[in-house]
């Protein structure tokens, strides 16, 4: 319960609808458990491990880490990661995992609470931007990362009429929380550029739907790669690949601050 003399917050919102999702089932909830749904974290996670150039020697902070789902595709790469995620219930799933103490860290904070003064060579997360104040939260990634560090994120696409209605008509998603939204890529992309960010870089991708039968995962997925490659028609892609730089002092664009 609340102080009678304080508002609830966004991030109050975002905690309630964790615990809701961790009473359930989270990973069907999302998408992740199906056999088609599999396939697409699998491949989500190397996309962004990919983008954000993560190697053994990488230190990663990973926002919204949830179950830990993600987590451990990417400590697969070896790098070491500080994991965080807002709730509790949902944190004590990705405990659960049983992941290597030595490697992965878990953190039960906000992004906008997190310390300053700490640097990462990559800061990276799936499907949690769109549950944040985008300006703030940009310049928060960009003060984290150490110059040349990279940010990689994947987030649903608003221009997917699947995402658009659940958005639109959010009531009837109860997997879709109060205040999350979507993208549209070149308007992320500005808002990128005007943060500090270069070399910045959003690219639709993933038209496999997690109710895809097992049997037709591949064929569909076959398509789906045929589908991003279309110009115009990979607009309308489900998920948006997103990743930008922190540019090293001495670049044209490096901030004076």
């Amino acid at each position: 319960m609340l102080p009678d003399d304080r508002k609830e917050s966004r991030a109050d919102r975002e905690v309630a609808h964790g615990i809701r999702l961790a009473a359930a089932d989270a990973e069907l909830a999302w998408g992740w458990g199906s056999p088609a749904g599999k396939r697409r974290a699998a491949r989500r996670a190397d996309l962004i491990a990919d983008a954000a150039g993560m190697g053994p020697r990488s230190r990663v902070l990973e926002v919204g880490c949830g179950t830990g789902l993600f987590t451990a595709f990417f400590a697969a790469r070896g790098s070491r990661i500080v994991a965080l995620d807002l709730s509790g219930q949902l944190l004590q799933k990705a405990r659960e995992r049983c992941l290597p103490p030595s490697q992965v860290q878990l953190m039960e904070t906000a992004l906008e609470e997190f310390p300053a003064g700490d640097s990462f060579d990559a800061v990276i997360g799936s499907s949690v931007l769109h549950h944040l104040d985008i300006p703030p939260s940009l310049e928060k990634i960009f003060g984290l990362l150490r110059p040349g560090g990279m940010m990689a994120f994947a987030e649903p696409n608003m221009l997917n009429p699947q995402v658009f209605s659940e958005r639109k008509f959010r009531r009837w998603f109860r997997r879709v929380s109060p205040d999350e939204t979507a993208f549209v890529r070149w308007q992320l992309k500005n808002a990128l550029c005007r943060s500090g960010f270069e070399r910045v870089r959003i690219v639709p991708f993933d038209w496999l739907h997690p109710a895809t039968p097992a049997k037709l995962v591949p064929l569909v997925q076959g398509i789906g790669r045929f589908m991003e490659k279309i110009p115009g028609i990979r607009e309308f892609s489900g998920s948006l690949l997103i990743s930008a730089r922190r540019p090293l002092p001495g670049d044209p664009l490096f901030p004076a601050k």
